[in-house]
């Protein structure tokens, strides 16, 4: 039997670590590319936490956020969805560095990591 309750610990307390690395990445380093992937890293797992509570099973292991919002049965805003629609994109192009995506800015990457810390203190509370 799956012990609910130690997965969703596992991966809200591997989120909180990814996401204090993605700060260190952005505010501390300005490796922007490498900064973002670690905050797509923070949520993808902030939403299998919320997924584990909402079917009582494992995640299935894939990084679409969209998609795991829709398992957690997530109401999401429209501002939402296409926030991690362009979150998405960094998750691919974390783990695929030959696809071309521009390099974000230090300004737009601190933006984003703010609107994920946002997000994240919602999803926290579905917890």
């Amino acid at each position: 039997m799956i012990d609910i309750q130690k997965q969703i610990a596992y991966w809200s307390n591997g989120a909180a670590e990814d996401c204090e690395v993605a700060h260190d990445l952005i505010y501390d380093d300005s490796r922007t590319m490498h900064g973002l992937f670690f905050v797509h890293l923070s949520l993808e797992k902030w939403f299998k936490a919320i997924v584990c509570k909402q079917t009582n099973d494992i995640p299935p292991k894939i990084h679409d956020l969209l998609r795991l919002a829709d398992l957690g049965k997530m109401a999401l805003t429209p501002e939402q969805i296409d926030f991690l629609g362009r979150m998405n994109l960094y998750n691919i192009g974390g783990r695929y560095p030959d696809e071309a995506f521009p390099k974000p800015s230090l300004d737009r990457a601190k933006d984003y990591f703010e609107q994920a810390g946002s997000l994240i203190a919602w999803l926290k509370k579905m917890l």
